[in-house]
C-alpha cells in the first residue's frame, strides 16, 4: 500500500488499531503483562503522524519495539533495552549517562555529538546544532508506546545529526479508559515510582527514580512527566504532547588500572566524588492533520523547546564547571497525494548559550598545566541558529512488482555566534598566560553557514505475502556542532569545518511467518569528513572511515508456551586515514577504531506455562574491542545471563515481577577505553535484584 493510500485511510477514519505492520510482533511474552481479564475494549482509533507512516513504509533497517515489550524490560537505563536491536549498543556510563552506537563505534570527544538524532513524537528533542552525548536521559524510555530505531542514514524527513542512525520514541496517547500504578525497589538503594493515566482524549504518564550505587557517591534523583491530549478544528484533527524532565545526579568518573573493573576495591571507588550533573527539558508539539476534497493530506506539527544543564567537568584539569542551554522554536510541514508523492518543509530557530567556569587554581604538579589552565571564566558564548530544509519523496509499484523509493532533501543551517568575553586566549582579566597562552580559544563574532543534500533510492521486491527482498542507497549528513566550531583550544582562531556525510549502501531480507519471523541486512558504508582533535588540540574535518557489517533477527514460537528471539551483529569499522594525534594515540589506515565491538549479541528464551505466570531468561553478549587507535590495548569482552519473571494475582489486576540481572555476578566493564598512558573503565555492577508491584484497572 502506498504511503498516501494508508494516510488517507487513517485520515477518514476516526480511529486505528495499531497495526502489525508498524508495530513488533506481539508474542506471548508481549502478553504476560497483560493477562489480566478485562472486557473486550472497543476499537482505538489514533491518527499517526505522516512522517512516522512515511518512515515505516521506506524498507530499511528499522527496528520497532512495543509498549509490552518495554514493559517486560522495564528499563532502568536505556543500555537494558536497546539490546534488542541488532548493531546498537547504547554504553552505560556514570549514572543515566551514556554513549550511543548504531552502525558505528561509540563516538567520543570532537565529532561525537550530534551522529545519532532522537526524535519524540517524530519531532527531534534537540536543535540540530546543540546536541548533547546523553540525552536519552531526557526522554521516557520505560513508559514508551513504542521505540522505532532506524539503523544507519535517516530517511529524507530526517536532517543533520541522522547520520549513523536515529532514534524515535512514540508516547502512549489516549485510549480507552485505564490507570496504572508501579512501585519498584532494588539492589543498590534503587526505588522507582510510575504512573499512568489513559482517557479518550488525554493522557499522562509520570516516574520518578530514586537510585544509589555499588559505587561510593554515586546517586541520581530522575523526573519524567509526559501529558497527551488530543483535539480537532473543523476537518483538521490532531495530538499535543507535552514533556519535562530533570536529572540531579552525583557522578562518578573512570576508574584506572588494568583490568580495575575485577578488583573489589577499584571497581566501587570514585575518584571524581564532587561530580556531578543537573539538568532539565521540557518540549511541547502539536501536529494537525486534514484531508483536502481533492484527497491531498497536509500535516502541520509546530514545537517548542528549552533545557538547561550544569555539570562539573570532572575529567579536565581544574575540573571546571559547564552550564549550557538552549531554547528553540520549530515547524514542520508536509503534504501528500495519492500518487506516492510526498514532500515537505522544516523551519527551526534556537538560542543557545555556554559557559565554562573555573572556581579553583588547577591544582596540578606540572607547571604547564597550571599556568595554562587557569582560575575563572574559560569561555561564556551564546549562538543563534536557523535552519531551512526541504524533502521530496516518490514511491511508486513498478510493472516488474519492484516497489522504487526516491528521495531528497535539501537543508541549510546558519550560526550567529557571539562572543561575551575578550577574544582570544587570555586569561578573563585579559591577563597572558606562560606556555604560549592559555588553553582556551575564544573566536571573534562570526557567523558560518552549511548546506547540504542527502538523497536515497530504495527498491523493495515482495517475493510472498511474507516475505520481501529490499536494497536502500542513502546519504546521512551532520553539520557541525556549536561546541566544535567556536569553543576552540590554543592556536585554532577559526574551525574551519565542513559537514560530515556518510554514503551507505545496504540489502535486507525479511520473512514473517506465523510462528518464525526473522531478518538479515548486510551494509557497507564511507564517511567524509570526520571530525576530530589532532595533535595540536585543533578540531579539524579531513578523516575518513569505512565501515561495513551483518546483522540479523529472530522470532521463533517453539510451541505454545515457549518463545526463542534474539539478535546478532558483526561490524568492521576503520579509519581510512593517516594521522598522529600525538600523546602516542596514532592513526593508521586500515585499523579498527577504539570502542567498536565487532560482535553484539543477546539470546531470549520466553516461558510461559499460564496466563498468570511467566519467566524469561536473557543472554547478552558483547565481544572484545581495541582501546586506542593504534590498536595496541583490548578489552576482551563479557556476557551476562540475566532472568525475569512475572506472577499475576488472580482477576485483582495485581502484578509482581521478579528481575535478577548479572545472575553470575560478572566482573565486566559498561565501557573501557585507554588514554592518556592509563586504563581507564566504567565498571560494570555485580548481581542485582530488584522486585516490582504493579496494579491495572
Amino acid at each position: 500500500m502506498h504511503t498516501s493510500l494508508l494516510l488517507t485511510f487513517l485520515l477518514q477514519t476516526s480511529a486505528v488499531v495499531t497495526s502489525p505492520s508498524t508495530e513488533s510482533v506481539r508474542t506471548d511474552s508481549d502478553a504476560a503483562t497483560d493477562t489480566t481479564e478485562q472486557p473486550t475494549p472497543l476499537q482505538t482509533i489514533e491518527v499517526r503522524s505522516q512522517r512516522y507512516i512515511l518512515n515505516q513504509a521506506v524498507n530499511s533497517s528499522l527496528t520497532s519495539l512495543s509498549r509490552d515489550a518495554i514493559a517486560l524490560e522495564s528499563p532502568k537505563h536505556p543500555n537494558e533495552i536497546f539490546d534488542h536491536i541488532p548493531g546498537a549498543w547504547i554504553s552505560r556510563g556514570s549514572g543515566q549517562e551514556h554513549l550511543t552506537a548504531i552502525r558505528s563505534p561509540v563516538l567520543t570527544g570532537a565529532g561525537a555529538c550530534g551522529a545519532f538524532m532522537v526524535l519524540e513524537d517524530e519531532v527531534p528533542t534537540r536543535p540540530a546544532g546543540f546536541c548533547n552525548v546523553n540525552q536519552l536521559f531526557e526522554v521516557n524510555v520505560a513508559q514508551a508506546q513504542r521505540i522505532d530505531v532506524l539503523r544507519g542514514p535517516g530517511t529524507v524527513t530526517y536532517g543533520s545529526n541522522a547520520l549513523h542512525g536515529a532514534i524515535s520514541i512514540a508516547t502512549p496517547g489516549p485510549g480507552d479508559p485505564s490507570s496504572q500504578y508501579l512501585l519498584e525497589a532494588g539492589s543498590d538503594s534503587y526505588y522507582r515510582g510510575q504512573i499512568a493515566l489513559t482517557g479518550p482524549r488525554a493522557a499522562l504518564q509520570a516516574s520518578f527514580t530514586d537510585a544509589g550505587s555499588f559505587r561510593d557517591g554515586e546517586q541520581y534523583q530522575h523526573g519524567l512527566v509526559n501529558l497527551q491530549f488530543t483535539h480537532s478544528l473543523g476537518r483538521a484533527s490532531g495530538r499535543t504532547s507535552i514533556a519535562y524532565t530533570n536529572l540531579d545526579q552525583d557522578t562518578a568518573g573512570y576508574i584506572k588500572g588494568r583490568n580495575a573493573y575485577k578488583d573489589e576495591a577499584l571497581r566501587t571507588g570514585n575518584l571524581n566524588p564532587d561530580a556531578f550533573r543537573d539538568a532539565w527539558a521540557a518540549r511541547i508539539s502539536s501536529r494537525w492533520n486534514w484531508l483536502s476534497d481533492a484527497g491531498n493530506s497536509f500535516e502541520v506539527l509546530p514545537y517548542a523547546r528549552s533545557s538547561r544543564m550544569d555539570f562539573l567537568q570532572h575529567f579536565l584539569p581544574g575540573t571546571p564547571l559547564e552550564k549550557n542551554g538552549q531554547d528553540s522554536i520549530g515547524i514542520l510541514m508536509s503534504w501528500s497525494d495519492q500518487r506516492g508523492l510526498t514532500a515537505g518543509l522544516d523551519l527551526e530557530w534556537a538560542d543557545g548559550e555556554l559557559t565554562e567556569f573555573q572556581e579553583k587554581p588547577t591544582d596540578s604538579a606540572s607547571a604547564f598545566l597550571r599556568e595554562t589552565r587557569p582560575q575563572g571564566y574559560h569561555y561564556d558564548y551564546d549562538v543563534q541558529s536557523t535552519l531551512l530544509a526541504g524533502w521530496l519523496q516518490w514511491q511508486h509499484e513498478l510493472p516488474s512488482g519492484l516497489e522504487l523509493t526516491a528521495g531528497l532533501r535539501a537543508e541549510y543551517l546558519a550560526y550567529d555566534y557571539n562572543n561575551r568575553m575578550l577574544d582570544g586566549n587570555t586569561r578573563d582579566d585579559g591577563t597572558e598566560c606562560g606556555f604560549g597562552g592559555c588553553l582556551y580559544t575564544r573566536p571573534s563574532d562570526r557567523s558560518d553557514s552549511f548546506s547540504n543534500l542527502s538523497p536515497e533510492l530504495g527498491l523493495a521486491y515482495k517475493l510472498n505475502e511474507q516475505q520481501t527482498l529490499y536494497f536502500r542507497a542513502a546519504r546521512g549528513y551532520r553539520a557541525p556542532q556549536a561546541t566544535e566550531l567556536y569553543r576552540l583550544q590554543k592556536g585554532q582562531v577559526v574551525a574551519d569545518l565542513q559537514a560530515e556525510t556518510l554514503d551507505s549502501i545496504e540489502v535486507g531480507f525479511k520473512s514473517n511467518n506465523n510462528n518464525i519471523s526473522y531478518e538479515i541486512a548486510a551494509y557497507a558504508m564511507r564517511k567524509k569528513n570526520f571530525i576530530f582533535r589532532d595533535a595540536n588540540g585543533f578540531n579539524i574535518s579531513d578523516g575518513r572511515t569505512r565501515h561495513a557489517g551483518i546483522e540479523t533477527s529472530l522470532r521463533w514460537q517453539l510451541n505454545d508456551g515457549l518463545a526463542l528471539s534474539g539478535n546478532l551483529s558483526w561490524a568492521r569499522h576503520e579509519y581510512d586515514f593517516n594521522r598522529d594525534l600525538g600523546r602516542g594515540e596514532i592513526i593508521l589506515k586500515g585499523n579498527e577504531i577504539d570502542t567498536a565491538p565487532p560482535w553484539l549479541g543477546a539470546l531470549r528464551l520466553h516461558w510461559q506455562q499460564t496466563e498468570n505466570l511467566a519467566a524469561e531468561a536473557e543472554w547478552v553478549y558483547q565481544g572484545s574491542y581495541f582501546l586506542n587507535a593504534a590498536n595496541t590495548h583490548r578489552y576482551a569482552g563479557h556476557s551476562l545471563l540475566n532472568l525475569r519473571g512475572w506472577v499475576v494475582i488472580g482477576n485483582s489486576g495485581h502484578r509482581v515481577a521478579l528481575r535478577l540481572t548479572n545472575l553470575l555476578d560478572t566482573r565486566y566493564a559498561e565501557r573501557a577505553d585507554y588514554a592518556f598512558g592509563n586504563y581507564r573503565y566504567f565498571p560494570g555492577a555485580g548481581r542485582r535484584i530488584s522486585v516490582e508491584w504493579q496494579y491495572r484497572h
